[in-house]
């Protein structure tokens, strides 16, 4: 079975592939922006913590989800709710998640 394809249909292709390929870069331009932005804020937030990796590894899943990390290398939670929000465990063993 051969199929035939006109210079249209062609035309159409590449350019749908061009468009899909813009879309995934811009996206992960914007992820790795996103990813710096909380390594550097995390890195502050985790320059005195005693457990430096396990702080910069919560910090950044924390960042992740709610983009946004409190100023300062402890308290001020308040500047960012959904960082102050998130814990661990549950019922009486909860904890909070982000440092």
């Amino acid at each position: 079975m051969k199929f035939r394809t006109s210079a249209t249909t062609t035309t159409q292709l590449a350019l749908l592939l061009f468009v899909l390929l813009l879309v995934a870069s811009s996206s992960l331009q914007v992820s790795m922006a996103g990813s710096a932005f909380c390594d550097d804020k995390c890195k502050v937030r985790c320059s005195k913590a005693g457990r430096h990796d396990d702080c910069l590894k919560y910090c950044g899943i924390c960042c992740a989800a709610c983009n946004c990390v409190p100023s300062g290398t402890s308290g001020n939670k308040d500047e960012c709710p959904c960082y102050r929000d998130k814990t661990t465990g549950k019922g009486d063993r909860k904890r909070p998640k982000c440092p």
